[in-house]
């Protein structure tokens, strides 16, 4: 016996949502704007129920940084990796270091400060969603910890290209910047992306090159936590934005291809940004509280103006 399916439907109170979604894929959107039209439907309520947005947004974000690597020269990216290993190594143990200070300074819950110096340490919610389980982090710990992070990334997208231009940094050490400085890559691509398409190459390839330290960083947070380290999530989506690059470089007669991708993979980054805004609420923001923002903006202001300092001196 079978069982027809339902169709898809949209509500009309679900219009918006959707048109929206539609429009964000055009020029005339830009990132920073994508997040505040995403957070305008979150606090209007005019987000579908039964939507499942985080899910959505975390599958498009992958699809997304793997069409970008169509767009990356393979010899330039491994040359942006060596020069920018050093800043990355340091940076995270700094960031993670001073993050173990702090939390006990200001006396906040050990596991809730771990996971806001990680997400800040190497990027953001993907390296909060790796390290928690691996630490058994309670739910309300792993969900304080995102929205800290996620207040702080929505800032960066309207500062960091502010202070860049303010700075007169160039391409390539506005996206190194962004890059270390950032926490979520979708902040980073947005904030790079809206400088320039050189920012955006250097940040993206910096950026993810820094994201394959969530495996070793979330094994030690087992470790020190007595966690299971049999349930660190490993971050799939950069071995085939390594192997996008791989085939642009081997394969270079469809140039004109890959750069259609690359293009329309940009666009969809921004729709990712609406998504993301989509799921902040007010309600999220005020759970927050201040000692989880206070030590994130620190450990921000901390890596942020220590690489800035780094970069404009080198």
């Amino acid at each position: 016996m079978q069982f027809a399916k339902k169709p898809f439907t949209i509500h009309k109170a679900d219009l918006p949502f959707y048109l929206i979604a539609i429009v964000c894929f055009f020029p005339i959107v830009s990132s920073p704007i994508a997040l505040i039209l995403g957070f305008t439907l979150a606090s209007l309520g005019l987000i579908p129920a039964k939507l499942n947005l985080a899910g959505f947004t975390k599958k498009l974000l992958a699809y997304s940084i793997i069409g970008l690597g169509f767009g990356i020269n393979l010899n330039e990216a491994i040359t942006a990796s060596k020069q920018g290993l050093g800043i990355i190594v340091s940076s995270i143990f700094f960031t993670l270091i001073l993050g173990t200070i702090l939390t006990r300074l200001f006396k906040l819950d050990v596991k809730t400060g771990h996971l806001i110096a990680s997400g800040t340490a190497i990027c953001g919610g993907s390296a909060i969603a790796a390290v928690a389980p691996a630490i058994n982090a309670r739910d309300d710990q792993t969900s304080l910890a995102l929205a800290t992070v996620f207040v702080l990334n929505s800032i960066a997208l309207f500062v960091f290209p502010a202070l860049g231009h303010l700075f007169e940094m160039s391409q390539h050490a506005f996206g190194t910047w962004a890059a270390i400085a950032i926490h979520d890559t979708s902040s980073v691509v947005g904030a790079a992306g809206a400088y320039g398409d050189e920012a955006l190459k250097t940040a993206t390839t910096l950026k993810l090159a820094r994201a394959l330290w969530i495996i070793p960083i979330a094994f030690l947070s087992a470790l020190m936590f007595k966690g299971d380290s049999k349930k660190i999530a490993v971050p799939y989506f950069i071995v085939f934005y390594c192997l996008a690059i791989a085939i642009a470089h081997y394969l270079p007669q469809f140039s004109d291809l890959y750069n259609l991708v690359f293009s329309a993979s940009k666009r969809l980054l921004v729709v990712c940004l609406f998504l993301i805004g989509s799921g902040i609420t007010v309600q999220k923001l005020r759970a927050s509280g201040a000692k989880p923002l206070v030590l994130g903006v620190l450990l921000w202001v901390a890596i942020g103006g220590s690489s800035l300092t780094y970069i404009l001196m080198g």
